[in-house]
C-alpha cells in the first residue's frame, strides 16, 4: 500500500500541484514570520548588549526619566542625582568611572523647517567627554563634541538627512521656542531608536540638565567597573551610598539591564510573530478546503482503482492509510519547498524594510532555529493529512461493487440531511452569540460568534449554492445561450464541491469586508464626533504626544487673530485613604464654552465659572459622584483641597473625565508641569493666515503641530486606511491561496468531464463555447463565495461596531457601496482568471480520444 501511495503521489503531480503551492504558500508565510521575527530579535538584542558592555552599574530616578521625555516636571521633594552623587559614586571601591546621563527628546528641523524622523524617537541627550575630549557612547565622525549652550552634537545619518555639516547653524526644539546651535560634529550611536529612523542631538551636561530636569540633576548615573572588578559587589555598594527607604531612585547591575531589555524585546517580536502567524494560519484554513477538494475529487475519480485494491484483499483500513500516506508526502514536499519560500521571503522583507522603507533595522546574521524547521515542516504535513482524512474515510466507506459501476457516488439524503443539521446549529449558535456579544459589547463573544456563524455557513453551503447560483440562470440563458445553461448546471452538478471552492474564497471576502466596513464606520463616527464635540478652530500640541511648554499658551495668547483660547492641563490628584490617583483637566474656565461643546445631564456647564468641577457620566459612576458631592483631594505640591461637583456632563472626543478650571488646578501643578495642548478659536474662523500665525508665534517649532477639524480628520483617516492596508496586504495570502483552489477545482472538473466535453464537442458546441461554458462555472462558483462572503463580512461588522459604542459615540454601520461593489468586482475577475488554463485546456481537448476514454 506505500509503494500504491508513492505510485499515486507521481502517476498524479500535475493534479496535485494546486495543492502543493497552497500549502507551500502558507507553509512560506509560517517560516517566514518566524525566520524574520528571529532574525530581528536576535539582531536588536546583540545591538542592546553593546550598549551595556562598559556598564557595570546604572543608577537611575525614575521620575527624572519619565519627565525628561514628558516635561511633566522639572522639580521633585524627594532625593535626586546630582554631581555629589556621581562623584560619591566614582570614589568607591571597584568603580573606575561615573557619568552622569540626561536623556529627552528633541526635534530636528530640516532646511525647509520640517521635522526630521517621526518626532517619537528623536532623542535628546548629554555629551560626556573624558579625558581624551570624546564620549566613548558616541564615537565622533567629524568634527567634535559640543562644550556650550549655543553647540549642538547630532548623529551622522540625521545630519546627513537635514543637509547640515559641520559648522552649519542647526534649528532645534525640545517643547518650546526653536533654537539655534552650531552643529560641531556629527557622530555614531547604538541606540535601537536612532537605528531605526529616529536622531539623536546631544548638548553640553549644563544645556541638557536644563531643557530636561533642572541645573546639577542627572536621570542615570552609569558606572564603570574596573577589571575583574564584581558587579554584584560594586552594586552592593552603591545601594549603600544611595538614600534608603522609599525613594525614585534605583540601582541595577549593567546585566541586569540587558537581560531586561532582552526580555522586552522577546515580548516585541513574540508580538509581531503571533500577529503574523495569525494570517498564517487564516492562509492556512483556507488551504484545508484546497486540500480537501483535490483529495475528494482524486478519490472519486480513482474509485475504480480502489474498488479493485478492496476486491484482492486491501482492508479499509488500508485505504485509509494510502490516502493518507498520499497526502503526507504531498505535505512532506510542499512544507520543504514552504520552509525555503520562507527564508527567502524573510530576507527579501530585511532588505525591503531597510531599502525603500528606510526602516533602518539593524545588521545581524539570518537565524534559522531548528523549531522553525520542526514548526514549519510539522505544520504543514499535519494540515495537509487533516484535510485529507476526510475524503480518505470516504474513499474506504465506498463499497466494491458500487464503486466499480460508477465514476462518483452521490451523497447519499442522509449524510446531506445530517451536514444541514448540524450547519442549521452552528448557524444559530453563531448569530445568537453574534447578538449576545453586541448587546453585552464583548468583543470576544462576537469574535467566537463570528468565528461559529462562518462555520456553519461553511457547513451550509452546498444547500445554499444551487438556489443561489439559480438566480443567475435567466441572465445566463439570455446572454450566452447554451454554453451558459452547461455553466450553469455544472456548477450545481456537485454542490459540495462547488461549497468547498466557494468557501476557500468566501473567508477572505468575509474578513476583508468586515475591516472594510469597521473601517469605514470608524472614519464616520470620528469624524462627526470631530464636528461636533471641538468648537475650537486649531488645537496646539506636540506630535509625539508629549507636554507643551507652559510658554506656548502665552504665546498664543499674544497671536493676532486669536478670540479665545484655552489650556488643558492635566495634573495629578490623591484621593481616597488609599491615595488613589486621578487625574484633573484643567481649563480656562470663562472660555471653554466656545472651544469645545459641553452638554451637561445635570448641574449646570456654568459651574466652571464659580470655581467647581464637571464630571463626564462614566468617572461619576465609577467614583459615585453626583451634583454637590465634594471630592477632597491632594495636589503634587502636597497641598490638600477640595473639589466641588457641579455638573455631569457626556463625554466627548475633547473633554471627559474630571473637568476643573486651571486657575483651581494650575498653581498646585509640579514645577514646569507641561501642558496637554491648547484649543483656539479665531476671530476670522479658521483660515491659512491664522494658522500660520499660530505656527510663527510657537517659533517654527517643528514637533509643535497646528492642527484644525479638516487636518483631524484627515490624520484619522490615514491611521484607518493605514492599518487597513497592513491587514489587506496580510490577507493577501488567503486570497492567493483561493485562487489556486478554484483553478485546481477547474482543472480537475475538466479532467473528470473530458469524455463528457468530447460528446459536447461532437454534438456541435464549438471550442469557443467549450471555454466559455468552463469560464462561466468558475465566474459563477467565485461570485458565490463572493457573495455570501461580502453578507457574512457585514453582519460581522455590525456586531463589532456595537461592541465599540462606548469607544465611539454614536457609531453607525457603514457600507461603502463602491468598496463592496469593487469586492464583487473583484470575485468575479478572480473567478474569470483561474478559469484561463482549464478553459483552454477544455477547448483544446481532442473529441476522438475524449469520447474513447472510459
Amino acid at each position: 500500500m506505500y509503494r500504491t501511495a508513492l505510485r499515486n503521489v507521481l502517476a498524479h503531480k500535475a493534479r496535485l500541484l494546486m495543492t502543493v503551492l497552497a500549502v507551500m504558500l502558507g507553509t512560506a508565510f509560517v517560516a517566514g514570520t518566524l525566520v524574520f521575527t528571529d532574525t530581528l530579535g536576535n539582531a536588536l538584542k546583540s545591538q542592546s548588549a553593546r550598549s551595556y558592555t562598559d556598564i557595570a552599574v546604572t543608577i537611575s530616578d525614575r521620575d527624572a526619566v519619565g519627565k525628561g521625555y514628558d516635561l511633566g516636571g522639572r522639580g521633585t521633594a524627594g532625593p535626586t542625582l546630582t554631581e555629589d552623587t556621581r562623584k560619591a559614586v566614582a570614589a568607591l571601591p571597584g568603580a573606575t568611572e561615573a557619568r552622569g546621563v540626561v536623556t529627552g527628546f528633541a526635534g530636528i528641523a530640516d532646511r525647509k523647517g520640517a521635522l526630521i524622523g517621526d518626532g517619537f524617537s528623536t532623542t535628546g541627550t548629554n555629551y560626556v567627554p573624558g579625558a581624551d575630549g570624546t564620549d566613548p557612547r558616541y564615537p565622533l565622525v567629524d568634527g567634535r563634541g559640543p562644550r556650550g549652550s549655543g553647540e549642538i552634537a547630532l548623529d551622522a545619518r540625521t545630519a546627513e538627512k537635514g543637509g547640515y555639516k559641520v559648522g552649519d547653524t542647526v534649528r532645534v526644539a525640545v517643547n518650546g521656542p526653536v533654537m539655534e546651535l552650531k552643529l560641531t560634529g556629527t557622530l555614531r550611536t547604538n541606540d535601537p531608536r536612532v537605528a531605526s529612523g529616529g536622531s539623536l542631538a546631544a548638548f553640553d551636561t549644563p544645556t541638557a540638565q536644563q531643557l530636561y530636569l533642572s541645573p546639577g540633576r542627572f536621570g542615570e548615573i552609569d558606572v564603570k567597573g574596573g577589571p575583574g572588578a564584581d558587579d554584584t559587589a560594586l552594586l552592593a555598594a552603591v545601594k549603600q551610598a544611595l538614600p534608603q527607604g522609599d525613594s525614585p531612585i534605583e540601582a541595577k547591575t549593567g546585566r541586569q539591564l540587558a537581560d531586561e531589555q532582552d526580555r522586552m524585546i522577546e515580548q516585541g517580536t513574540k508580538g509581531l510573530s503571533t500577529a503574523l502567524l495569525a494570517f498564517a494560519a487564516i492562509a492556512l484554513f483556507v488551504g484545508i478546503f484546497i486540500i480537501a477538494n483535490t483529495f475528494t475529487m482524486l478519490v472519486a475519480q480513482r474509485t475504480k482503482e480502489l474498488a479493485l485494491l478492496r476486491a484482492v484483499g486491501a482492508r479499509r483500513k488500508q485505504i485509509v492509510l494510502s490516502v493518507l500516506v498520499e497526502a503526507m508526502l504531498v505535505g512532506l514536499t510542499a512544507s520543504v519547498a514552504g520552509l525555503l519560500a520562507g527564508i527567502g521571503i524573510a530576507t527579501g522583507l530585511r532588505s525591503l524594510l531597510n531599502g525603500p522603507m528606510e526602516a533602518n533595522l539593524p545588521d545581524g546574521p539570518l537565524v534559522i532555529a531548528p523549531s522553525t524547521v520542526i514548526a514549519t515542516v510539522g505544520i504543514g504535513v499535519v494540515v495537509t493529512v487533516l484535510a485529507a482524512w476526510l475524503p480518505a474515510v470516504r474513499a474506504a466507506r465506498i463499497a466494491p461493487v458500487a464503486a466499480m459501476s460508477s465514476v462518483e457516488q452521490p451523497a447519499s439524503q442522509k449524510s446531506l440531511r445530517v451536514r444541514n443539521a448540524i450547519g442549521l446549529l452552528f448557524t444559530a449558535a453563531g448569530v445568537g452569540a453574534l447578538l449576545a456579544g453586541s448587546t453585552a459589547k464583548e468583543g470576544k463573544l462576537v469574535g467566537l460568534g463570528a468565528g461559529t456563524l462562518l462555520i456553519g455557513v461553511f457547513v451550509l453551503t452546498p444547500l445554499l449554492a444551487r438556489p443561489l447560483i439559480a438566480l443567475f440562470a435567466p441572465l445566463l440563458r439570455k446572454l450566452y445561450g447554451t454554453p451558459g445553461v452547461l455553466a450553469r448546471e455544472n456548477a450545481v452538478r456537485n454542490p459540495r464541491r462547488t461549497a468547498a471552492t466557494a468557501s476557500a474564497l468566501t473567508i477572505g471576502v468575509t474578513l476583508i469586508t468586515a475591516l472594510t466596513v469597521v473601517g469605514a464606520s470608524v472614519n464616520k463616527a470620528v469624524d462627526e464626533a470631530t464636528a461636533s464635540d471641538m468648537k475650537a478652530d486649531y488645537t496646539v500640541a506636540m506630535q509625539n504626544y508629549s507636554m507643551l511648554s507652559p510658554e506656548v499658551a502665552t504665546q498664543v495668547a499674544r497671536t493676532p487673530g486669536v478670540s479665545a483660547m484655552s489650556v488643558m492641563r492635566t495634573v495629578p490628584v490623591e484621593h481616597g485613604a488609599d491615595g488613589d490617583t486621578e487625574y484633573v483637566t484643567g481649563v480656562d474656565a470663562t472660555t471653554i464654552d466656545r472651544l469645545a461643546t459641553i452638554t451637561v445631564t445635570s448641574g449646570s456647564a456654568d459651574a466652571l465659572k464659580q470655581g467647581k468641577v464637571l464630571v463626564s457620566s462614566g468617572y461619576a459612576e465609577r467614583l459615585g459622584l453626583k451634583v454637590g458631592d465634594t471630592l477632597a483631594v491632594t495636589y503634587p505640591d502636597g497641598v490638600k483641597g477640595s473639589l466641588a461637583v457641579g455638573g455631569v456632563l457626556e463625554s466627548t472626543t475633547t473633554l471627559a473625565g474630571l473637568i476643573a478650571p486651571d486657575s483651581v488646578v494650575g498653581p498646585h501643578a509640579a514645577p514646569g508641569t507641561g501642558l496637554e495642548k491648547v484649543l483656539v478659536k479665531g476671530a476670522d474662523g479658521a483660515d491659512a493666515k491664522l494658522k500660520q500665525a499660530l505656527r510663527d508665534a510657537t517659533g517654527g517649532n517643528p514637533l509643535i503641530a497646528v492642527k484644525g477639524e479638516k487636518d483631524i480628520k484627515a490624520e484619522n483617516r490615514q491611521m484607518v486606511t493605514a492599518v487597513l492596508n497592513i491587514m489587506y496586504g496580510l490577507l493577501g495570502m488567503s486570497v492567493v491561496i483561493a485562487v489556486l483552489g478554484v483553478v485546481n477545482t477547474m482543472a480537475m472538473s475538466v479532467f473528470e468531464r473530458r469524455r463528457e466535453i468530447g460528446m459536447l464537442r461532437a454534438i456541435g458546441l464549438d471550442r469557443r463555447g467549450v471555454g466559455r461554458m468552463v469560464r462561466l462555472e468558475s465566474l459563477m462558483i467565485a461570485l458565490f463565495g463572493g457573495v455570501v462572503g461580502v453578507l457574512l463580512g457585514i453582519v460581522t461588522a455590525w456586531a463589532g461596531n456595537r461592541t465599540m459604542a462606548d469607544s465611539f459615540k454614536n457609531i453607525t454601520t457603514v457600507l461603502p457601496p463602491v468598496q463592496i461593489l469593487g469586492f464583487l468586482v473583484a470575485a468575479a475577475l478572480i473567478g474569470l482568471l483561474a478559469a484561463v488554463w482549464p478553459a483552454g485546456r477544455a477547448a483544446r481537448t481532442d473529441i476522438l480520444g475524449a469520447i474513447k476514454s472510459a
